[in-house]
C-alpha cells in the first residue's frame, strides 16, 4: 500500500511563493513545479528509505515506474498525490498495475493496457519527509535564480557595471550587480587597492562560470571599456584601441589609430586640459597610463611603444627589434626593473633590445629587461606592490 500524504499549503506560503518569483525574478511557474517535485521525492523517501538501508531515487524510480506524480493548485496551495497505473487482466504489481474490472469503476471505456490516474488517500508526511521536502525547493529555488542570473547576463559578458563591495571571502571580494552576486577573484583585483565595504566601484563582467557572474578590475579589457565610457570618438568607431599592454595598479599602454581625417586618436583620448584620461585614471587610482598611436610600419610603432622615450633607430630581424637610444634616453626607455621596454613587447608583440648609440652594450645592471620580460604578470604586481 502506498505511503501518501496530502499538504495543505497556507495562503500565506502562497503569497510568499508570489513575492519571492516576483523578488528574484523567477518564474512563480518554475517554484510550483519545484515545490511540486520536492513533495514527489520526499513521499518516496518516506515510502521507501525506511524499507532501504540506503534511499537511492533513481532506483526508487525504477521500481515505481516513476508512476508517481503531485499537483499544487496554485491558487490554493492544495495538494494531491496521483499514481498512474496500467491496466491489465490480472494485477502482478498493486503499485503500478490496476484490475480491468477497477479501471472501468474509473473510466467505463478504458481498455487494457491503457494507463488510469487514481488519485491517493490522504495520510500524513513524517517530520523527516517534510524537511526533504523543504531542503529540495529551496536548491530548486537556487537553481532557478543561478538560471535567471545567466538568462539576465549571458549576452552582457564584457560589458563595464557599477558594482556594490559587500565582503571579503577568503581574498574574493563579493560584490552585487543589481539584484545579482557577483565575484571578483584575487587574481582580477588591482593589487594597491583596498576594497571598502558598502563603496561602489566600476568593474568588467568577464565571465559567467558555473552560474557564478565573475568580475574584474586587472584585465585589459576593462581598461578598454572605460576608454569606451569617456571617449565618444572610440565608442563610435573614429578612433580604434588597436592594442592594450597592461600591469594593473602600475602602469598601462595602449595603441590607437584614427580612421577619420582630421581626428587626432591620442588627442581625443586625453581630452581638452587631459580630462578624458584623468577621468580614467581617477578610476584605477595609481596607474599611470601612456597612450602612443599605433602604426602598419613595425619599426615606427615599436618607435612610438618605447614613449616617453626618444629613439635613433629600430631595426627588425626575425622576431627581433633592435632599439638603438641617446645615452640619456636608454633608462627611459627600459624603465624601472624594465617595465617601459616590457610593455612595449606586449604592445607590440616582438622582442626589443635596446642599444647605446654605435650598438654598444646597455649596462648589466640595466639590460636585465629580458630577465623581467620574461617574468608572468603576477610576479611583476607583487613585486610592484611591494615596492
Amino acid at each position: 500500500m502506498f505511503f501518501i500524504f496530502k499538504m495543505a499549503m497556507t495562503s500565506e506560503l502562497v503569497a510568499a511563493i508570489n513575492q519571492i518569483a516576483a523578488e528574484r525574478g523567477i518564474d512563480k511557474e518554475e517554484v510550483f513545479k519545484a515545490l511540486e517535485s520536492a513533495i514527489l521525492s520526499a513521499v518516496k523517501k518516506e515510502k521507501y528509505g525506511r524499507i532501504d538501508k540506503e534511499y537511492v531515487e533513481e532506483e526508487i524510480d525504477e521500481k515505481l515506474g516513476a508512476n508517481l506524480f503531485a499537483e499544487v493548485d496554485r491558487e490554493t496551495g492544495e495538494f494531491k498525490l496521483f499514481a498512474s497505473k496500467t491496466v491489465v487482466k490480472k494485477v502482478k504489481d498493486v503499485e503500478t498495475e490496476i484490475a480491468l474490472s477497477e479501471a472501468e469503476l474509473i473510466s467505463p471505456n478504458v481498455e487494457i493496457g491503457d494507463s488510469v490516474q487514481i488519485e491517493m488517500p490522504s495520510d500524513d508526511l513524517g517530520r523527516i519527509a517534510t524537511q526533504t521536502a523543504k531542503q529540495v525547493l529551496l536548491q530548486k529555488i537556487r537553481e532557478s535564480e543561478k538560471d535567471a542570473v545567466i538568462s539576465e547576463f549571458s549576452d552582457k559578458v564584457g560589458e563595464v557595471y557599477t558594482a556594490l563591495m559587500q565582503r571579503m571571502q577568503k581574498g574574493v571580494a563579493v560584490m552585487e550587480i543589481g539584484k545579482a552576486t557577483a565575484f571578483m577573484p584575487q587574481e582580477e583585483q588591482i593589487s594597491n587597492e583596498f576594497y571598502r565595504v558598502g563603496e561602489r566601484y566600476k568593474v568588467l563582467l568577464k565571465s559567467i562560470e558555473d552560474s557564478q557572474i565573475l568580475v574584474s578590475r586587472a584585465d585589459p579589457k576593462f581598461l578598454i571599456e572605460l576608454f569606451k565610457l569617456e571617449v565618444p570618438e572610440i565608442e563610435s568607431g573614429v578612433v580604434e584601441i588597436k592594442a592594450v599592454a597592461r600591469e594593473a595598479g602600475s602602469r598601462s599602454k595602449i595603441a590607437v589609430v584614427s580612421h577619420q581625417e582630421g581626428i587626432d586618436p591620442i588627442g581625443s583620448c586625453v581630452g581638452q586640459r587631459g580630462i578624458r584620461i584623468a577621468n580614467v585614471m581617477n578610476e584605477l587610482g595609481e596607474e599611470k597610463i601612456d597612450i602612443i598611436e599605433w602604426d602598419e610600419d613595425l619599426e615606427r610603432f615599436v618607435a612610438n611603444a618605447l614613449s616617453p622615450a626618444k629613439v635613433d633607430s629600430v631595426k627588425i630581424s626575425g622576431d627581433t627589434a633592435t632599439v638603438e637610444c641617446p645615452s640619456d634616453q636608454l633608462s627611459l626607455a627600459i624603465g624601472r626593473d624594465g617595465q617601459n621596454v616590457r610593455l612595449a613587447w606586449k604592445l607590440t608583440e616582438i622582442k626589443i633590445d635596446i642599444v647605446g648609440v654605435g650598438g654598444e652594450e646597455v649596462e648589466k645592471k640595466e639590460d636585465a629587461v629580458e630577465e623581467y620580460a620574461e617574468k608572468t604578470e603576477e610576479e611583476v604586481i607583487e613585486q610592484t606592490s611591494k615596492e
